[in-house]
């Protein structure tokens, strides 16, 4: 563990809001990752073919449901090109002007409205209250990857090599730090599942990620409040969740078992027509989305599979599937 990180956490409580809520039907936390280059250095940028083009969007969304006993995870991925609505008279954070009502790829909520406007984006497309929020860049996501000095382990059962992001994996499992893990969970182009793959690539980084966690980090008081305070960061978007509150989320699942959490993508019924302004986009299976957030708001797990699945999507790529966590562990 980075003794240096370890230091972070001097103080880190002070500045906590109020404490976490235990809602009686769970908690749902929306995890979004920024497309944002804000602090890395040209030399990481060069080595991670992180480029210099910002797109302002959130290409990472995940909504975290944690149940009300904390005896289960279910993560739902977004992916970023849904197609979704923005309202008639919401305001641009960038420009200050009103927009009239418009179709949208869901990563752009972000862009138009900042934080506030993501979550009533997710929570209008879900019917999800999103309780609390945990934004992450580029440099925060590295940092806290290399809070575990021995990186955290990926694998892989055929080679991976992206030649945007410069992954290049051999089948077989490999430990990742910083710069290496980002350009995994970054990778959408390596197996040819296009973002569905990458989505893949992340739970089963989260997935290894936990497991670090328990091994270790929970037993630790001082060391678990420093990871906080790097992934937590400096945000004060709406509804951020705290340092204090990261903590004692860990606490509430320092019992959490990896066959106790879920892994899904919401069921995608096929792709739009490519529209003028927007771009090519996913259309959710509307159906069969409300019967999994109908099961998250009942505080139940993500529901099994139907048994054939409608979506235009080619088989291996966007069907919803959920995955256990224990199941996604690298040797």
């Amino acid at each position: 563990m980075s003794t240096a990180l370890v230091a972070l956490g001097t103080g880190a409580l002070a500045w906590a809001p109020p404490d976490l809520p235990a809602p009686e039907k769970g908690l749902n936390l929306l995890v979004v990752g920024l497309d944002s280059r804000e602090g890395v250095t040209a030399a990481e940028k060069k080595t991670y073919r992180l480029g210099s083009r910002e797109c302002s969007c959130t290409d990472v969304m995940m909504l975290v449901h944690v149940s009300a006993k904390n005896d289960r995870v279910s993560v739902l991925s977004l992916p970023r090109d849904s197609l979704t609505g923005f309202h008639d008279g919401h305001v641009d954070r960038r420009t200050g002007r009103k927009h009239e009502s418009h179709p949208a790829k869901i990563n752009s909520a972000w862009a138009e409205g900042g934080s506030s406007f993501t979550i009533e984006t997710v929570e209008a497309m879900t019917g999800l209250q999103v309780h609390r929020y945990l934004e992450i860049d580029f440099r925060r996501f590295m940092d806290t990857v290399d809070f575990y000095d021995e990186g955290v382990p990926v694998c892989t059962k055929i080679p991976l090599k992206d030649t945007v992001t410069g992954l290049d994996l051999k089948p077989g499992s490999k430990s990742v730090r910083g710069g290496e893990a980002l350009q995994f969970v970054r990778s959408r182009r390596a197996d040819g599942k296009m973002d569905f793959g990458r989505i893949q690539k992340q739970h089963l980084f989260l997935a290894n990620l936990h497991r670090n966690l328990r091994d270790g980090l929970l037993s630790s008081p001082t060391g678990l409040k420093a990871f906080a305070t790097t992934l937590r960061g400096t945000d004060k978007g709406e509804r951020a969740i705290s340092v204090t509150e990261l903590v004692r989320l860990a606490g509430r699942l320092k019992r959490l078992t990896p066959s106790q959490t879920q892994f899904a993508t919401v069921p995608v019924g096929g792709f739009n027509a490519t529209i003028a302004g927007v771009g090519s986009t996913l259309a959710w299976d509307e159906k069969y989305a409300a019967e999994v957030f109908a099961a998250l708001r009942a505080d139940k797990p993500l529901p099994k599979p139907h048994a054939q699945q409608t979506s235009e999507i080619p088989k291996g790529l966007g069907e919803y599937r959920p995955t256990g966590g224990g199941t996604l562990l690298c040797a």
